[in-house]
């Protein structure tokens, strides 16, 4: 689906890679006696889409709580824009959280306020802004993510499992991150939905310059959008690089999730200069026989 705001990026160079500003150092997390990252290290540099895999139970979603500060590490250290988590006053944590932008699995939108209503919660949280500039942001931001302003009035019920998505990303971006975390944003979508949701994102890290840190089991997403793939798996981070280099990696967990066939499928949509860098098994066939009986 064509958005002015696609139309606009189309030209655009896509934002040059920079400084650290995720820097997560020797880390380990516990419960109790069990342990779900040891010694665990990612840097995650501006401008990048950094998309977070593994297994289930790997750690995923606590890494992240962990990053944004909901969590604290049982040892090591993470510093974002610079400043060491641990040691960040409540004050600067609250403002740091401005930086950031969060689009939740299920969109998370408040069921008993207005698609307006949604998008502007945090910034009224911020203080008192006038009506007619609130009114003019939450606009801006609808239209960014392709949404008619006339949806601004409905209720969440009233959306499709898509405006849920594009509405949780116009209330993530609301305060014109820097950093956006994406937590599984093409679950539960359609074919046609979950590629329309795809390209929005391609298209607001574009026109934004966001460095965007994503989780997610789609495997088409991630490899249409990733700058590099960050494989979590025996409690810390296997490696952090391009998809294609990711996938000549030997490893059990690897060779299972990336050289299966719906893994190859997704890998052969790269583009000719990138897929030529992947293994040779990533190269076989990736479509299963349609051939059967007679009728």
């Amino acid at each position: 689906m064509s958005t002015p705001l696609k139309e606009a990026v189309r030209d655009l160079p896509l934002p040059a890679i920079g400084e650290p500003v995720i820097e997560v150092h020797n880390l380990t997390k516990r419960y109790g006696r069990n342990i779900v990252h040891q010694h665990l290290n990612l840097d995650i540099r501006r401008g990048e889409i950094v998309t977070i895999v593994g297994g289930s139970g790997a750690g995923k979603t606590t890494l992240v709580r962990q990053i944004l500060g909901l969590e604290k590490p049982s040892s090591g250290s993470i510093r974002m824009f610079g400043e060491d988590l641990a040691t960040v006053g409540a004050e600067d944590m609250r403002l740091m959280r401005t930086r950031t932008g969060m689009l939740f699995q299920h969109g998370a939108l408040f069921s008993s306020l207005t698609v307006f209503d949604n998008i502007a919660q945090p910034v009224r949280e911020l203080g008192k802004v006038p009506a007619d500039l609130l009114r003019d942001i939450v606009m801006l931001k609808l239209e960014m993510v392709g949404l008619p302003c006339k949806h601004a009035s409905k209720m969440p019920a009233a959306l499709s499992g898509g405006m849920v998505k594009r509405v949780g990303l116009a209330r993530a971006i609301v305060l014109e991150p820097e950093l956006l975390f994406l937590d599984e944003p093409t679950a539960g979508l359609d074919p046609r939905s979950s590629d329309e949701v795809v390209d929005l994102i391609s298209t607001l890290h574009r026109a934004l310059g966001l460095t965007v840190v994503l989780v997610t089991h789609d495997l088409d997403a991630m490899v249409a959008l990733s700058t590099r793939v960050a494989v979590l798996a025996e409690r810390r981070v296997l490696i952090a690089a391009p998809v294609e280099e990711v996938a000549g990696v030997d490893d059990p967990f690897i060779r299972e999730y990336f050289l299966g066939m719906r893994g190859r499928r997704a890998l052969q949509a790269l583009p000719p200069e990138r897929r030529a860098k992947l293994p040779r098994a990533a190269l076989a066939p990736a479509f299963g026989s349609m051939g059967g009986g007679p009728c």
